[in-house]
This record gives C-alpha cells, sequence and structure tokens, in this order.
C-alpha cells in the first residue's frame, strides 16, 4: 500500500515523502483492526507530529493522520468487528490515517451510521469531541452563558461554535479575515470579530455589558491568550486547547486567583487511555446532535491522497477555512460532503 511517511522531523513539505510500505496486520490477541481508509480528517495535530513536537511522539519513520473512517478488512478473530463494517476511530501510530489503511483498536472506533458518510464521519470525531468535552466536562458550559471562540473558522474553533450554540449558550467568535468572518458567522455565531482589524477585548467587554465572557475557547495561545484574562467574566473559565501561534503562553496566576477564574487545559487523546468511557459518551453526544441537526461537520475541502504536504502547509500557515479531509481511497460520490 501507499503511505505518507514522517521519515525525519520538520515542516510537513520537508518532512513528508510517500512510499510503497506493506499493510498493517491486526495479529490475533491485538484486539486490532486494519481499516479502508476512505477519509482522514487533517489536524493541526499532524503539523506537529511531522515537527516532532506534539504530546505523542512516534519515533521516524511513522504515518500521520489522527482521525479516520472507512471500512475493516481485517480483525483480530477475537473481535466483535468484521470485515465489511464501516467504522471510525483515531488509529494507532505508526500506522496512522494517510495511507491506504490503517491500523486501530477495536474497542477505539465507532460503526458508522449508514446516514453518515465517511467525509463527514471522519470531520465529526476529534475536533467535536474536543469541544464537547472540553465545553461540557472541562468548562463546565451552562445555557445563557456566553463563550468566546477564537480561530472560529478552523476546525476546531467551528466544532466549538456549534456544540456552544447547541447547548444555548451566546457565541462570539474571533477569525482573521472577511472570508473566515463569514464563515464563523454562517456558523451560528452572535458575534463575529475580524482580529487583524478589532480588538476583541472591548468588544466582548461592550456585548457582555461588562461582565466578561464566561468560557474562552483558546487554541491560539501566545498573545490570544494573555489578551483573553482581559475579557474572563468572574468565575469564568478559560479552555487552552492548543498553541497555533507556536507560543504557550504563561498563566499569571495572581490574575487568575484575584479574578477568581480558572485556567483549564484539553489534551483529547489522554482520553483514549485514562478515560475512554468518556470518548464513547463524547461520540455518542456528537452523534445525537448530528441527528437533530444542530450541528455540521463543515468539511470545505476533500484533499487528493498527493497533496498532503501542500494541505498541510496551508493549514500551518492559516491560509485554511473549515475542516480539510484527506481522501486516500477515492471515495465514492456517496461518501463526498453533502
Amino acid at each position: 500500500m501507499k503511505a505518507w511517511m514522517v521519515e525525519l522531523h520538520g515542516e510537513p513539505l520537508e518532512a513528508l515523502a510517500l512510499r510503497e510500505v506493506a499493510d498493517p496486520e491486526a495479529r490475533p490477541g491485538t484486539n486490532t483492526v486494519v481499516i479502508d481508509v476512505e477519509a482522514c480528517g487533517l489536524n493541526f495535530a499532524d503539523i506537529l507530529l511531522c515537527r516532532g513536537t506534539y504530546q505523542e511522539r512516534p519515533t521516524p519513520p511513522f504515518t500521520p493522520g489522527l482521525e479516520v473512517a472507512g471500512t475493516v478488512v481485517a480483525a483480530d478473530p477475537s473481535c466483535q468487528l468484521g470485515p465489511g463494517q464501516r467504522v471510525v476511530g483515531s488509529p494507532l501510530l505508526p500506522f496512522g490515517g494517510a495511507a491506504h489503511r490503517a491500523l486501530a483498536r477495536a474497542d477505539e472506533v465507532f460503526i458508522v451510521p449508514p446516514s453518515l458518510s465517511s467525509v463527514e464521519a471522519a470531520a465529526l470525531h476529534i475536533t467535536y469531541q474536543t469541544a464537547w468535552i472540553g465545553l461540557h466536562r472541562r468548562a463546565g458550559l451552562q445555557p445563557g452563558e456566553t463563550v468566546l471562540v477564537h480561530a472560529a473558522a478552523g476546525g476546531t474553533g467551528a466544532a466549538a461554535v456549534q456544540v456552544a450554540k447547541a447547548a444555548d449558550a451566546t457565541v462570539i467568535a474571533t477569525a482573521g479575515g472577511p472570508e473566515k468572518v463569514a464563515r464563523a458567522r454562517a456558523l451560528g455565531a452572535d458575534l463575529v470579530l475580524d482580529y487583524r482589524t478589532d480588538d476583541f477585548v472591548p468588544a466582548v467587554l461592550e456585548a457582555t455589558g461588562g461582565r466578561g465572557a464566561d468560557v474562552v475557547v483558546d487554541p491560539v495561545g501566545g498573545e490570544t491568550f494573555e489578551r483573553s484574562t482581559r475579557c474572563i467574566a468572574w468565575e469564568g473559565r478559560i479552555l487552552v486547547l492548543g498553541a497555533a501561534s507556536g507560543d504557550y503562553a504563561p498563566a499569571r496566576t495572581n490574575h487568575v486567583m484575584v479574578k477568581n477564574y480558572s485556567v483549564v487545559g484539553l489534551h483529547w487523546g489522554g482520553y483514549r487511555t485514562r478515560a475512554p468511557e468518556i470518548v464513547e459518551q463524547a461520540h455518542r453526544a456528537i452523534m445525537e446532535l448530528h441527528r437533530r441537526g444542530a450541528i455540521d461537520p463543515g468539511v470545505t475541502e476533500t484533499v487528493a491522497f498527493s497533496d498532503l504536504p501542500d494541505a498541510l502547509t496551508r493549514l500551518a500557515a492559516g491560509k485554511t477555512t473549515g475542516k480539510l479531509v484527506l481522501t486516500p481511497q477515492n471515495p465514492r460520490p456517496c461518501d463526498l460532503p453533502r
């Protein structure tokens, strides 16, 4: 099979090489399945994997790609899953989803309902679970609260806007440039600010009558985190999801204490080993929200297999809008987003 391999850490264009490699195997006693990858959601984490700075640091060579959907083609005989079943989940590195086939634990994948395409299923996995776990479990979002979502036109930001609106929250979103502002507005944000031209701190304070945002969703870090502390409400929660800016900002603990707010982190991958029941709970919740029409996967681009390095380069530079999904197997028309 063909697979994109990170052979040396670096930026995607330099780190990734397309190679012919052996198929992964679901050996007896391993509780694993081999998946024909029809769709692989692309995330900022894939860029960090290329750079060698992600929380998980597999030794090169390895294949990135953390959320996949496709068809089981082989399974450990002890598994309840079998060939022909459509599933979504996170593969086991080094056998990631940027390949024709990936390897995953049978208890870490979920059956894809017939109503959902593989492209949609992949897009609804990590980013939407991150938003749901972050807002509901980590930040304790309550109906009627105000949520400030940074990078709202990106994958995780878009998911956070929709999950917050589905929870009856007021959403203030930030995005960069007219196209991304329009995207965040279309997702349902109540107020959208262009961070390239607007200072979000006074705008958030004005919109909330001086109170500030109850919850801040921050996948950006750096200066964005520091400025968010100036418009966080009393007993507010700042949810740290990453540092797309490249800078993990320090928290001023004296300010945290005086203003009585919380800084909470979320590493979705940690739940896979420490609390897998939370992943299952989040998956069920996301599937129900999608069934109700409360969320939409927001796939804005399906990426051809050969274009992965370019797509990740554009994602790293902030030149993409919405969710990008890699299609290694050239999915059938019914697998493309509707």
